[in-house]
């Protein structure tokens, strides 16, 4: 079993990856190859910086450093989607960004912070859902180096977990099974022809 110092070093590893990962999806944003789903990336921009400060709040300083990075990436990601990403809103961005408001307004006026922190998980990931889709749908939209170093980075941050509770745990393991999930998507061998970027389902 890692030691306390071993697994901090681990979380800062992971915070430093996940962080630089962004470097690529950035760039292929630029370079038009990746095209960031608006609804997913403002969700989460708003998102990360909320569970980056309730993280480090709880006390989850081993661990705590993935969110922060990823913090500082998703909202440059955000600003970028905005002139290059996916054209237009789907009614799935649209019902997404209303379930993530609805949800942001419970957590508002919520006093608990343990729910609050469930409940802001779970609006992350329902803002993963438009890019999971658009993954599935055109793998081609989405960085494959940037998804295989969010994934080195999340499986990182498991080793870095000190306490199995729920609250510490449960952004770690959600992250990674998202990262999971988009690598397999992402990797998938094409079937039935090529995809196109254009096209989206209103």
């Amino acid at each position: 079993m890692a030691s306390h110092m071993e697994q901090h070093l681990l979380g800062i590893l992971a915070g430093i990856i996940g962080f630089l990962a962004f470097v690529p999806y950035i760039l292929d944003t630029l370079n038009h190859k990746t095209k960031p789903d608006k609804a997913t990336w403002i969700i989460w921009a708003v998102l990360g910086l909320i569970i980056a400060a309730s993280y480090w709040s709880a006390g989850a300083r081993d661990t705590a450093w993935t969110p922060i990075g990823y913090a500082i990436g998703i909202v440059a990601v955000a600003a970028l989607s905005l002139k290059y990403g996916e054209e237009g809103w789907t009614t799935l961005d649209k019902a997404c960004l209303i379930g993530a408001g609805v949800g942001l307004a419970v957590w508002a006026i919520t006093s608990e912070p343990v729910f609050a922190f469930y409940l802001t998980t779970i609006i992350d990931a329902i803002g993963g859902i438009p890019t999971i889709i658009k993954a599935y749908k055109r793998p081609e939209t989405e960085s494959r180096a940037a998804w295989a170093m969010f994934l080195v980075a999340n499986s990182l941050n498991l080793l870095a977990i000190s306490e199995w509770s729920p609250v510490i745990a449960l952004y770690p393991v959600y992250v990674f099974a998202l990262s999971i999930t988009m690598n397999i998507l992402i990797l998938r061998p094409k079937s039935g022809g090529s995809r196109t970027v254009r096209g989206r389902n209103k």
